[in-house]
């Protein structure tokens, strides 16, 4: 059993501060009169990296660091944790090896490199990237770290949610996009410890709603499906985030294609912020279900802004 609790979240932020940007809350008068709802973005596409990922992946790095000598880090991603682990890698020193699959956005690829991960490539499932991460540890001896399914990152990811409740007042919901679960989880940790009556509430593509489904199943579903524009959202929950989650979130809201996109633009045109489609997920959901957020202060975890300028969905 993993001992979470308020003491360690916090203990985890003080860890990792000296590797982050503090990330604004930016709020908007036009989407708080479209939505009906008092909105607070917690802007992640401004961290070091493009996304809240850094988070997790530093305070997993710096772990594994207390725990003995490292000689490199490990993981498998489509893009914004690739480069996370990259960045925090990069800080302390030591190599990180990333498995990426060869559908992942050209941007993200390229990014990753410059931030010095080394990157192989593989075929687009699962299975082909656990395979090659599992064969470069043997061959290096580099520890894996998984971009979600992981207590420490879990831990690191919750504070995003954690500096949104000290920027703001009482918040009576806390939206979090959806995928393997480790922000989602995070989230839904801090709301519990330090929210004072705010509900963490997931918010998902409906062409990838596993989470949605294992909530109701009980346990973790799968894809057959992976075609959805939020291209971060695609992982599904893991034994570690899948508890944190069955545990403390009731909600998760399932948004269209359309609807992401449509988000994503607002968010864009109105807030003039680079957003990626994962991250307009929570916009999408506070617009599909206005009734329950009428009236409410309503923080929404802008995930991060990693988006190929080439290829806009509104263009």
């Amino acid at each position: 059993m993993i001992a979470y609790s308020p003491e360690a979240l916090l203990e985890c932020h003080r860890k990792i501060q000296p590797y982050l940007h503090r990330t604004p809350v930016l709020t908007s008068r036009l989407l708080n009169e479209l939505s009906g709802a008092s909105l607070f973005f917690k802007c992640e596409n401004f961290q070091r990296g493009g996304s809240y990922k850094i988070r997790g992946a530093t305070h997993a790095v710096l772990r594994k660091k207390e725990e003995g000598a490292l000689p490199g880090v490990v993981t498998h991603s489509s893009g914004n944790f690739a480069q996370a682990l990259s960045l925090a890698a990069q800080a302390l020193e030591i190599p990180a090896y990333i498995v990426m699959p060869e559908s992942a956005p050209e941007v993200k690829k390229q990014a990753v490199k410059q931030y010095g991960g080394i990157v192989y490539e593989c075929e687009s499932t699962l299975e082909a990237r656990e395979v090659e991460a599992a064969r470069i540890g043997k061959e290096t001896g580099a520890i894996f770290i998984h971009p979600s399914n992981d207590p420490d990152v879990m831990l690191g990811q919750g504070t995003a949610a954690l500096e949104l409740l000290q920027d703001t007042d009482t918040l009576d919901f806390i939206v979090a996009p959806v995928g393997g679960g480790g922000l989602l989880g995070g989230t839904a940790l801090a709301a519990s410890y330090f929210g004072k009556g705010s509900v963490p509430i997931g918010a998902e593509p409906l062409a990838v709603d596993d989470a949605y489904r294992s909530l109701k199943a009980g346990k973790i579903m799968g894809n057959t499906n992976t075609d959805t524009i939020a291209d971060g959202l695609k992982t599904v929950l893991g034994s570690y985030t899948f508890p944190v989650i069955q545990k403390h979130v009731q909600t998760i809201i399932r948004v269209e294609e359309t609807e992401i996109i449509r988000a994503m633009h607002l968010i864009w045109e109105r807030m003039k912020i680079v957003v990626e489609p994962s991250s307009a997920v929570t916009l999408a959901a506070v617009l599909k279900a206005p009734e329950r957020f009428k009236g409410k202060r309503t923080g929404l975890i802008i995930s991060g802004g990693n988006v190929d300028l080439a290829h806009l969905p509104f263009i």
